[in-house]
């Protein structure tokens, strides 16, 4: 799995395109902290998610927006999707190939080729 992270409209999903656009195999996963969001809008078990979409795209490009940035949200419901989010990159990043940050539409590899990181 490769994981595309970083804040919103910052070139992940171009990103990730323009690397991996040419290779037919591999499936790019969009919007990941939307689906999240509605999963603790359920009150769904999160764990057993994130199992379940490991086992589904460890060989998929997986993009998801970093919402731990700024002021946390007084909302309980949104408070509980951020730190979801955190969580699940968190195993993502653990069981990726690499992982990639995005700021200001400038790749950085946090994980995998051209880092110490394994």
């Amino acid at each position: 799995m490769i994981l595309i992270i970083g804040g919103a409209y910052q070139g992940k999903l171009e990103y990730a395109q323009s690397r991996f656009g040419h290779m037919q195999d591999i499936k790019i996963v969009k919007y990941v902290d939307k689906w999240l969001l509605e999963l603790v809008r359920e009150n769904a078990d999160i764990t057993q998610a994130t199992e379940q979409f490991l086992a589904d795209n460890i060989n998929n490009i997986v993009i998801c927006n970093d919402i731990s940035c700024g002021i946390v949200p007084t909302d309980p419901i949104l408070r509980g999707w951020r730190e979801e989010v955190g969580r699940f990159m968190a195993i993502l990043a653990k069981h990726s190939n690499e992982v990639v940050r995005l700021y200001c539409g400038i790749p950085i590899t946090l994980k995998g080729e051209n880092t110490n990181e394994e």
